[in-house]
């Protein structure tokens, strides 16, 4: 009778074991398991610049391009007009939304950079009562993507584009319908570029 027992519990313990192995010790579950982004093989370290200086007029500018959900400059070269005179706010913004727009090389694509600036957003200068070095939008700031208007806040804000207290004012394009806004280049801004379509302040 013993014997009997032993070997019914010899099956029993045999099948438990084969169960554990082939489900390998881990129960399904059909709640999601939230683990996190994938990481990120992105290293986010500013390359050389690829686009050289060639002629009068090219100078090495700075522009803010995507990299890890954050924002971060790099070293770039543009035509901001010719030598014999200093360029208006407007030329300059002009060229580095150009550079804003460009593909990154490259050099910056294998380090994981990306543009949100697209090919339709356009710039022009002050409307007739607007302040000296407000800019106007082909749209209003808070209707481009948040991740865009980041870059060119920031792009802009070390520039003579930006006011004393470096603020970048900008506006749509219907000077009577669009009022203007004071946006600035803040490190919440850089690591959250997310958060620039709200951080605008009205211009009295």
């Amino acid at each position: 009778m013993s014997g009997r027992w032993s070997r019914s519990a010899a099956l029993l313990l045999t099948g438990a074991v084969a169960l554990l192995a082939a489900g390998c010790g881990i129960r399904g579950t059909s709640v999601p398991v939230d683990a996190g982004p994938a990481p990120s093989r992105a290293s986010c370290r500013t390359p050389e610049s690829e686009r050289t200086a060639e002629g009068a007029g090219h100078v090495s500018v700075r522009i803010y391009l995507l990299c890890s959900s954050r924002i971060l400059s790099v070293s770039r070269t543009a035509r901001l007009g010719d030598e014999k005179a200093s360029p208006k706010p407007v030329q300059v913004a002009t060229a580095l939304l150009e550079q804003l727009r460009l593909p990154p090389t490259a050099a910056e694509s294998a380090a994981g950079f990306s543009t949100a600036v697209e090919d339709w957003v356009e710039i022009s200068g002050a409307a007739e009562d607007d302040p000296d070095r407000a800019l106007r939008l082909n749209r209003p700031p808070e209707e481009i993507q948040s991740l865009a208007l980041a870059q060119i806040v920031c792009t802009f804000a070390d520039t003579t584009v930006a006011d004393e207290d470096g603020k970048v004012v900008l506006g749509g394009p219907d000077s009577q319908r669009d009022p203007l806004k004071a946006y600035q280049c803040t490190e919440e801004m850089r690591r959250n570029p997310g958060t620039a379509v709200n951080s605008g302040v009205l211009v009295s």
